[in-house]
């Protein structure tokens, strides 16, 4: 069950990219991704700009003091903080003290306010609790500049491409919002057995717009089949935007945590779930 889900417009399958302002929201778009191991990534753009650098680091910096002083950012603290949410960070940590933080589709921070918004609140986490640890990021469309503003902000840039197939070996928090649904099937296939599902706290798309969206269409099917799988084992808790300067980096998000059933139960998942 979502906890305070609000439903706000038209929902797509895969939702657009962080070019798009605005709550209009283009048709249902697939992305097919070919099967292929995990390769070193460079981005295009290798330069250094120390102007674009400066200019991109005062608008993260702008950006992270924006978002500390909204309203939405209380309304999300004031979640987190909920007994109800806070148990559930506790039962991912178990004996560890900190989650690592894995971002992964954070676009392009140069070029779009969303970007910098969602990475504004994950700085903030780490700033306010003890119990968040080192940021990884990766985006392919991260340039040398804004990597190396990244870097001065206390995060690491992966150089290799995960595709979100990353094994929860250890309590890790995956900050993924607006991803392609691909991703998170990625991120679910790789980690589907208990002890693994058990240590990932998933920030991102609500799994239960998936559901209730999910279409005949074979590629969605696809792109869905674990997602839709792992609502019935999923706590969600969705995100509240209040106020329409931070729709769109974080509309229909929610936090999603994964409850114990027996290993032996998920393949039954997925193939009830095709």
């Amino acid at each position: 069950m979502v906890k305070n889900a609000s439903i706000d417009g038209e929902w797509t399958v895969v939702l657009p990219s962080k070019r798009r302002q605005g709550r209009r929201k283009p048709k249902p778009k697939i992305h097919e991704e070919e099967e292929e191991e995990e390769k070193p990534w460079k981005s295009d753009d290798l330069e250094i700009d120390p102007q674009r650098q400066a200019r991109v680091k005062q608008k993260m910096e702008n950006s992270i003091k924006k978002v500390e002083s909204s309203k939405f950012y209380t309304t999300f603290l004031e979640q987190l903080k909920c007994p109800e949410v806070a148990d559930q960070f506790r039962l991912v940590l178990g004996a560890e003290t900190q989650l690592q933080m894995v971002m992964y589709g954070i676009g392009s921070i140069e070029s779009y306010e969303s970007p910098r918004f969602q990475l504004s609140i994950a700085i903030l986490m780490k700033r306010e609790f003890d119990w968040v640890g080192n940021i990884e990021v990766f985006d392919p469309v991260l340039s040398a500049t804004e990597s190396s503003v990244l870097e001065s902000l206390g995060c690491t840039v992966l150089s290799v491409n995960e595709q979100a197939r990353r094994e929860a070996l250890k309590p890790t928090l995956f900050f993924m919002p607006h991803c392609e649904a691909n991703l998170y099937n990625n991120l679910l296939q790789a980690n589907w057995r208990m002890d693994r599902l058990s240590k990932i706290a998933l920030f991102g798309n609500s799994f239960q717009m998936y559901e209730e969206q999910v279409t005949l269409d074979p590629a969605v099917i696809r792109a869905t089949k674990r997602i839709i799988a792992a609502r019935r084992i999923t706590s969600e808790f969705a995100i509240e935007t209040v106020s329409d300067d931070y729709f769109p980096a974080f509309h229909d998000s929610s936090w999603h945590f994964f409850s114990s059933c027996l290993d032996s139960e998920l393949p039954l998942l997925v193939s009830e779930g095709l």
